[in-house]
């Protein structure tokens, strides 16, 4: 090809053929590049604890742990609404065991709120924190996330912690435990932590 013939229809028609010919001879993409990786990290601290929940129905006052501190319009603060709760908020302060035994020794307390955010479906959201003060533990561990209640387990995020803690990430897989009618819940937490300092 010379300069006078670039300009040349004919030469224009040998660029599908080189670039074939070019596509051709490139090895062949190998197929685990062409699919996403997928990282399987394993936790670098793994915790079990169970949190129970006794809200104030007016006559508990002494065991409550958690109170409704707002309801839907015409609700009662004394006892969950119907229709899944809908519009219930609750804050609460539970204690904290290694077992599932509410009389077992505390080694922290479960602080924050609930709020059941569905008509639909029996679902809440959560935030809250484990804070501990005890010889094993120091800190605290920050929680927030979707508690679709009727699934038998649900992944809500460790957003933070303090102490022992400090910039906790992870996950906390819940599991309701036990339950007595509107009064009493335990959780159980699995907490897999994925960045520890």
């Amino acid at each position: 090809m010379t300069m006078g013939s670039i300009g040349n229809p004919k030469s224009f028609q040998m660029i599908p053929v080189f670039l074939v010919l070019f596509l051709v001879s490139c090895p062949a993409i190998p197929a685990a590049a062409r699919t996403r990786r997928i990282r399987t990290l394993k936790p670098c601290k793994e915790l079990v604890f169970f949190f129970h929940d006794i809200i104030y129905d007016g006559t508990n006052a002494k065991n409550a742990t958690s109170v409704i501190v707002a309801a839907p319009v015409g609700g009662d603060k004394l006892k969950l609404d119907g229709q899944n709760h809908f519009g219930d908020l609750a804050v609460f302060d539970d204690p904290i065991t290694l077992d599932n035994n509410l009389h077992s020794k505390p080694v922290g307390r479960a602080q924050g709120f609930y709020f059941y955010d569905k008509k639909e479906i029996f679902t809440a959201w959560l935030g809250f924190s484990f804070v501990f003060n005890s010889t094993k533990h120091q800190g605290s561990i920050n929680f927030a996330g979707a508690d679709p209640l009727m699934n038998k387990t649900r992944d809500i995020s460790v957003i933070g912690g303090t102490g022992d803690f400090f910039m906790a990430r992870g996950v906390a897989t819940l599991m309701t435990d036990a339950f007595e009618g509107e009064v009493y819940f335990r959780l159980r937490v699995d907490i897999k932590l994925y960045e520890c300092w």
